[in-house]
């Protein structure tokens, strides 16, 4: 990625900051990726991490925070400021488990006077254009939209329950049940507001934060696109197989160049 110029910024999105999530101990994916971050795993000639800077910088992101957190000197290392990738990198560590939610607020204090900002999972990939997130996000004046994607299982990961006015009013636990369903996407609009229903410490965006704001302005954004993620061996050999899929849903151009 080195050297590349970076695409054509939309004007939505140049200015959004957005946060991922790359703290995670991975441990079910360990076996595999033995001493790595979860988000280094890596994808064809690229970490997984590498795919979604590339996906926010084609869509005209250039403002990231990486909160990281085990082994975080390797994501360092291996991204540094951003330069060379065509973005500008900062990032938010934290000295002890903090979970996805205690890791937003962590790094509040790195998003200057932004009102808005969008939160990517480290360790999936949604194939979604992210100026219609926003757009759909200040429309319905939501204090956080959350994506969700069409899934063939649900049992692993639950649902999503939405109501006719797009709000989300509830979640359906792991059920391990073969039915489809929606599930979250993993890719959030926040307005700055949401983050003063985080609790203090530790915690988690899926079980203490979002269930909080449900009623309060929690909406979905339904995504048609492409959902992988990589939490599992069995779920990484998938994202080998469909390495060329992947590359060409994160970076059309690139993607092309690997054909």
């Amino acid at each position: 990625m080195g050297g590349e110029k970076m695409p054509s910024k939309s004007k939505t999105l140049q200015d959004i900051p957005t946060l991922l999530l790359v703290g995670g101990l991975g441990e079910r994916l360990r076996a595999v990726v033995e001493g790595k971050p979860k988000p280094l795993a890596r994808i064809g000639r690229e970490s997984f991490l590498g795919l979604l800077v590339r996906q926010l910088r084609h869509q005209g992101i250039h403002r990231l925070i990486m909160c990281t957190g085990y082994l975080s000197e390797q994501v360092e290392t291996e991204f540094g400021d951003g330069c060379e990738l065509g973005v500008v990198i900062d990032y938010s560590r934290e000295e002890c488990r903090l979970g996805t939610g205690g890791a937003i607020k962590l790094a509040a204090s790195r998003l200057g006077d932004a009102g808005e900002f969008i939160v990517m999972n480290g360790d999936s990939f949604l194939d979604l254009d992210l100026s219609e997130l926003l757009h759909f996000h200040r429309q319905v004046g939501a204090l956080v939209t959350m994506s969700t994607a069409r899934a063939k299982t649900v049992g692993r990961y639950g649902t999503v329950n939405v109501g006719s006015d797009r709000r989300v009013i509830g979640f359906t636990e792991k059920s391990g049940l073969d039915d489809p369903g929606w599930i979250n996407g993993g890719v959030y609009a926040f307005n700055r507001a949401a983050l003063g229903f985080f609790p203090d410490g530790p915690s988690s965006l899926e079980k203490d934060v979002f269930p909080r704001l449900v009623d309060r302005g929690l909406f979905a954004f339904e995504v048609r696109g492409f959902f992988l993620d990589i939490g599992t061996p069995e779920d990484y050999a998938l994202a080998q197989q469909l390495c060329d899929r992947l590359y060409e849903a994160a970076e059309p151009t690139f993607g092309a160049g690997l054909k």
